[in-house]
């Protein structure tokens, strides 16, 4: 099977799956043979594997595998349109508690463990639907979302209550990465910093320092799913700057140990990575990249690990299937114990008075006063500080 290429010219570059995968009715991504192209008036046995660098032009044919005739349908699945989001009263109420700052330009949320922050496949209340739908006050706009928190993860969550401040806060978000990744050591005031805090198995070999590493995604289980992993060598592997800083908070009798870590860039699964694979250190809770240490440890029941999630969803005592209480050190299955639970923030409120967008500002956030705001432990993560410093 074969395609045709007309007289536009395409980029190949930014659908690099085409050369390896397809779409099938379902929406996912099927792993299929390599991608062929045969350019225009050359022998029809001498064709090349496509790579992301090229550039379809006008004559060229592209080979298929017959597969993709099989598995794309001809006529596209017409969209589902799913019903609006409707929230119980005692749903909103729950929302509306874990607000812990409002002001007229953001919100800022304790997030609880296991509420998705955005939605998916097979995802519907994840937080910034059901935001949209509890706090939006008296706006007529809901709040948006301007950085994420892993599922697992709990603790502070930003949003802005108005395009002007959800614009903003994505630059001071992204700046704060690329200034880190640009390795700038300047003497500038940062304006943004997040402290985690994260119960980890073992204790690092020193008390403090900064974790220089960068990450990349590799794909496993036969193309199932994929991970975040330290790349040594980048020309074997895409990766991106990372680093964290880190410090030893205390430590216990038990061989668990308390650390803050605070993330200079904004990767997925950083702070993970960063503890399981440079530290030696994985926090308590994280299967996916800690699982063989938890073995290891002996104290946890990895027999039922998948069942864990039902018994908590069975207990529930809050909305929206969450149950906080369950999931310490002194259960057998442990809930990820990293939590978001202080942030230093420019005051936007004070930065956008009399700005009516983020293109008309000419202020200087480093010149504006600081929010400093704090999120509690969920009630698991306090029973197992409690355990810990007994």
């Amino acid at each position: 099977m074969y395609v045709r290429v007309g007289a536009a010219v395409r980029s190949w570059s930014r659908r690099r799956q085409l050369s390896s995968s397809a779409v099938a009715e379902d929406g996912k991504w099927l792993t299929l043979p390599p991608v062929r192209m045969l350019p225009r008036q050359q022998d029809d046995n001498k064709f090349k594997r496509v790579t992301p660098k090229d550039t379809l032009n006008s004559g060229d044919r592209i080979f298929l595998p017959n597969s993709v005739k099989q598995q794309i349908p001809l006529t596209p699945t017409p969209p589902k349109h799913e019903s609006p989001l409707t929230l119980t009263a005692k749903q909103i109420n729950f929302i509306r508690s874990l607000v812990i700052y409002k002001d007229p330009h953001i919100l800022v949320l304790n997030k609880p463990p296991g509420m998705p922050v955005q939605g998916g496949i097979n995802i519907k209340l994840s937080l910034d639907a059901v935001a949209a739908q509890s706090l939006n006050y008296d706006y007529s706009q809901p709040p948006r979302l301007v950085h994420r928190l892993d599922r697992d993860c709990s603790g502070i969550l930003v949003m802005g209550r108005t395009k002007t401040s959800t614009a903003l806060l994505h630059s001071i978000f992204r700046e704060k990465t690329s200034r880190a990744s640009n390795e700038e050591n300047d003497t500038e005031k940062i304006i943004l910093q997040r402290r985690y805090w994260a119960l980890v198995l073992g204790c690092p070999r020193r008390s403090g320092g900064v974790v220089n590493a960068p990450l990349g995604k590799v794909v496993v289980d036969n193309g199932k799913s994929d991970r975040i992993t330290i790349v040594d060598n980048s020309a074997l592997l895409s990766s991106q700057h990372a680093v964290t800083e880190y410090r030893v908070i205390s430590s216990s009798s038990h061989g668990f140990t308390w650390l803050e870590l605070s993330p200079l860039t904004g990767r997925k699964h950083q702070l993970r990575v960063h503890c399981a694979e440079v530290l030696g250190t994985p926090i308590v809770g994280d299967y996916k990249y800690g699982r063989q240490a938890h073995k290891k440890w002996g104290q946890f029941d990895f027999s039922n690990l998948e069942d864990s999630t039902e018994e908590h969803l069975k207990e529930e005592a809050l909305p929206f299937g969450l149950n906080l209480n369950k999931g310490s050190i002194s259960d057998k299955h442990p809930r990820l114990h990293l939590h978001c639970k202080q942030i230093v923030l420019p005051n936007i409120s004070q930065a956008l008075q009399n700005v009516q967008s983020v293109s008309d500002s000419s202020y200087d956030l480093s010149a504006v006063e600081s929010l400093e705001l704090e999120a509690d432990l969920p009630p698991y993560m306090k029973k197992s500080w409690e355990v810990t410093n007994s």
